[in-house]
């Protein structure tokens, strides 16, 4: 299943995630920092939403008080929410 999520705070503009069964099949972050991004995405690949929001919450990028994986972490609690 698609997801799409418009992060906040950051330099991406748009998250796009694959997600079968409670596990993310695969991750566009379209803008930002394409190491950075790429990076995060292929770490994520193929692992269940959980793992990923625990790994991810909370990590900043400077003093915006949020990050790009951050806003992964904060896509995917959105996407729990909307599922159940």
């Amino acid at each position: 299943m698609e997801y799409r999520y418009k992060p906040q705070g950051v330099c991406s503009a748009e998250m796009i995630f694959d997600i079968d069964n409670g596990i993310i099949k695969k991750l566009k972050i379209i803008g930002g920092c394409p190491g950075n991004t790429v990076g995060v995405s292929r770490l994520i690949e193929n692992k269940k939403i959980e793992e990923v929001i625990d790994m991810l919450k909370g990590i900043p990028c400077g003093l915006r008080g949020t990050s790009c994986p951050d806003q992964v972490a904060k896509a995917l609690e959105e996407y729990k929410k909307k599922m159940h």
